[in-house]
């Protein structure tokens, strides 16, 4: 009798304890739980649509994307390059994403690679022929893609190479071409960070306001 007892009476001992292990694991994911949600609303939801009304009320332009409109149309955005059709605009950077902001990318070729060397000989060959100039001074920036492929800035020279078949296309005078190329050149960042560059798009909307060009040099490119 009395070794049943000694038997029999630990278990109401062990059972606490066991009810005590499973409320402590019980405890300790709530905390946990609790944490990850609030960092889903807080972070994943709360922050998003706070940036997004703060940009919105302080850069409406650059939030909706820098788009350029023109006649009540959206023709592009000044952060985005795309191919104009015909001689009367001036031509961005080539883009190995064929300009489509949804494949984004550079070629990723090495400067060793052969077939970098010849598409690059072959680009300035086209240019030179383009713009009636020897090859020596075709600019780098019109033959080489840029790290994303979708870069709507030129630099200044590679720019002005193009005045002169620009000009002839739109029966301007090449000094009023010229002007509105510099008009359009943008010294660096806070005049501290990078190059002098030429917004391709925003030049181009500009020469669609200028007198003289032909109806078909107004045709846009679509991406």
């Amino acid at each position: 009798m009395n070794r049943s007892l000694a038997t029999s009476g630990p278990r109401p001992a062990r059972s606490r304890a066991a009810a005590s292990t499973q409320l402590q694991q019980d405890s300790a994911w709530r905390p946990a739980l609790v944490l990850g949600v609030s960092s889903l609303l807080l972070l994943g939801l709360a922050y998003a649509v706070a940036t997004t009304s703060v940009s919105g009320l302080l850069f409406p332009a650059q939030a909706e994307g820098s788009l350029l409109l023109r006649e009540g149309q959206v023709r592009g955005s000044k952060l985005i390059a795309q191919p104009f059709v015909g001689d009367g605009y001036f031509q961005a950077r080539p883009s190995a994403a064929n300009y489509d902001p949804m494949a984004a990318a550079g070629s990723n070729m090495a400067r060793s690679n052969p077939a970098l060397q010849e598409r690059v000989q072959a680009a300035i060959t086209a240019v030179a022929a383009r713009e009636g100039v020897p090859a020596v001074q075709v600019p780098g920036d019109l033959v080489t893609q840029s790290g994303a492929g979708m870069d709507p800035e030129l630099s200044p020279a590679a720019a002005q190479v193009q005045i002169a078949r620009v000009a002839r296309s739109r029966g301007l005078p090449v000094d009023q071409v010229a002007a509105l190329v510099k008009a359009h050149t943008l010294g660096p960042q806070w005049g501290v960070f990078g190059q002098p560059r030429v917004n391709v798009m925003t030049l181009n909307l500009a020469l669609d306001t200028q007198d003289g060009q032909p109806g078909s040099a107004r045709l846009y490119g679509t991406r």
